[in-house]
């Protein structure tokens, strides 16, 4: 039995699939007289059958080799097209992340949005969700995966305009949706480029290809460079960056999978195309590039954002932009921690707080306060998922940490100072939040706040208990270091004191958290210098205004210009080769009279012209 859920794991993605069509009848409105919620417990039960069948399967693939299961969809000439499913401990893993983050996200979405009307369409959207990031975890076919990719993009758009009757959702999903298509572009152009260079089209057969058939340099860095584009977009990089925090505009449920779970699966092909990054240190130097300005600069707009979602949705790029660091310096299982470790931690933060957007009808942390005394589960979650996304002994971004930084004696000098600045950021950012909501006195929204429900409390409490054991799961798989103290590397004296500093770096973020000012009654400050550097942080820095006057209004001159030419050259062309042929229509209707006289001499008088002219011209 177990060996047949083992080959049959392929299956798994499509039970979000499954349970999405199944709510189609309450979802368009041919069932009405049940109410939405049995749409809601049919994709519940769809997303907790592929939990169940996935664990199975991932138990039974630990400790076996990688197998590999291709369906043929068109092989013509040389051209083969495959559809290849990997099985192995880790694709697995990945899709038990997918479905038990999906699972528990659902389950909250029931008390959430329990009095919303299009319940249906939500749970709907959610398992075709969740079937593309269950696919882009099990797919080791780069096809399969571009084609999941695009399904995760649609679904995304539809998640964040969910709520469509509000303008600023509409643009927020247009925004979202636009800014992704830009990376999927060149991530196709790319895969099409790099299947003609010789390589099969899956991701297990590009080590072996990029040893075996090196590529010119300019080659293999602009392909490098179109296959980083891909998960530049979904992953929210820097120039990428922005729609993420705008698609904090839709359901808190959605938020969780999108902040924990959709940017990971970016970040996850990003680390399967790592071998033909191999072939140019230009797309590694652009990697790290990419990864530091994302990382920092996120980092710092985190400090004066007042909108809580929008605020950690900043620390999610940062984050994801340290994933791009340990690819470029190929450190791909350091990338892979970094995806388990904060996708969990990140998963119970957004769940914390779309518990205190429910109680308080508000997104503002400046209209909070107090609200530690009245939800303890909700703080209780806010606090563990905060401690496990910075570096703080025990929990387990720490491990990871420091991993990176005493695993390899090749660690740049540099890398360490800014994993020390980042987690710095990170934890006076959260304890900005922290103090702004659950601390103080309660403010006129704060004063009836109830506990969440336990369709609500039951995930949040899960993840509570799965971030806390984060840390024995890592030692369990062996992939801890032990604890060798400063004395492991002596030449270099940032990475002898790694793991201490790591430690300061997080106590002195929470130090400097707690003593920084917080305002309620005005958010900006009085004063001029204060205030610029707080409005150049909240508003992203300007990119959005730097874009407008820029790519935006580049593509909207090209576009009036394209617009100017195809009206008035195109057609005008186009018109006047119709006008011409009317007069010459008109006019040559009073030629025919039916008399053979004058038709003769119409061909007489003709022909001498054409002779008077060919003797002239000669």
């Amino acid at each position: 039995m177990s060996g047949f859920l083992l080959q049959t794991c392929w299956f798994v993605p499509l039970y979000g699939l499954l349970g999405a069509i199944l709510t189609l009848p309450w979802s368009l409105g041919l069932v009405r007289r049940t109410g939405p919620r049995p749409a809601a417990y049919l994709n519940l039960l769809m997303t907790l059958v592929a939990f169940v069948h996935g664990s199975a399967a991932y138990f039974e693939s630990w400790g076996q080799p990688p197998q590999q299961i291709v369906f043929s969809w068109l092989n013509a000439a040389n051209l083969d097209l495959s559809l290849a499913i990997e099985i192995s401990p880790l694709s697995l893993g990945a899709m038990e992340l997918v479905t038990g983050i999906g699972l528990l996200a659902q389950l909250y979405a029931l008390g959430y949005m329990e009095k919303d009307w299009s319940l249906a369409r939500f749970f709907g959207l959610m398992g075709f969700f969740e079937a593309a990031l269950s696919g882009i975890a099990l797919s080791d076919s780069l096809l399969l995966s571009y084609g999941l990719l695009e399904m995760l993009t649609l679904s995304t758009y539809l998640l964040v305009g969910f709520w469509y009757a509000q303008p600023l959702v509409v643009t927020a999903a247009r925004d979202a949706f636009l800014t992704k298509r830009v990376g999927d572009i060149l991530l196709l152009m790319g895969l099409v480029a790099l299947s003609s260079y010789g390589t099969g089209l899956t991701f297990s057969e590009l080590e072996t290809w990029a040893e075996t058939n090196p590529l010119p340099f300019w080659t293999a860095t602009w392909l490098g460079l179109g296959l980083i584009a891909g998960p530049l977009g979904k992953c929210a990089q820097f120039p990428l960056n922005l729609w993420l925090d705008e698609a904090m505009e839709g359901p808190s449920p959605a938020s969780i999978m999108r902040n924990s779970v959709v940017v990971s699966a970016g970040a996850y092909v990003l680390i399967r195309l790592q071998p033909v990054f191999t072939l140019s240190p230009v797309v590694y130097d652009a990697l790290i590039i990419i990864g530091t300005v994302t990382a920092i600069g996120s980092s710092l707009m985190c400090l004066a954002q007042i909108d809580l979602k929008r605020a950690l949705s900043h620390s999610t790029s940062a984050y994801m932009g340290l994933v791009f660091i340990a690819v470029g310096l190929g450190q791909v299982d350091i990338a892979l921690l970094l995806l388990l470790t904060h996708a969990i931690a990140k998963a119970l933060v957004f769940s914390s707080i779309g518990s205190i957007i429910l109680a308080t009808n508000s997104q503002n942390i400046t209209e909070m306060g107090g609200l530690g005394s009245r939800m303890p589960a909700t703080t209780t979650a806010f606090l563990v998922g905060s401690a496990g996304l910075v570096s703080i002994l025990p929990l387990g971004t720490f491990w990871t940490f420091r991993r990176w930084v005493n695993g390899f004696q090749e660690v740049p000098p540099g890398l360490v100072l800014i994993l020390l600045l980042v987690n710095a950021l990170m934890a006076v950012s959260l304890t900005r939040v922290f103090r702004s909501v659950f601390l103080g006195e309660h403010q006129a929204k704060t004063r009836r706040t109830p506990e969440a429900p336990w369709t609500m409390a039951v995930p949040m409490v899960s993840l509570t208990i799965v971030t806390l054991l984060v840390p024995l799961m890592l030692q369990h798989w062996q992939l801890l270091l032990t604890w060798d103290g400063p004395w492991a590397f002596s030449h270099n004296p940032l990475i002898e004191f790694g793991s201490p500093l790591l430690i300061a770096s997080g106590v002195l973020g929470v130090i400097l958290g707690s003593l920084i000012p917080l305002e309620r009654t005005n958010a900006r400050s009085q004063q001029l210098s204060v205030r610029f550097w707080q409005d150049l942080l909240a508003y992203d820095f300007y990119i959005d205004r730097l874009y407008r006057v820029t790519v935006v209004a580049f593509v909207s001159a090209f576009s009036r210009f394209a617009s100017s030419f195809d009206r008035y050259i195109v057609d005008g062309a186009v018109n006047l080769v119709g006008w011409m042929a009317i007069f010459s229509g008109q006019a040559l209707k009073y030629s025919i009279s039916g008399q053979s006289q004058s038709y003769v001499l119409t061909i007489l008088a003709a022909t001498g012209i054409l002779v008077f002219l060919a003797w002239w011209g000669f």
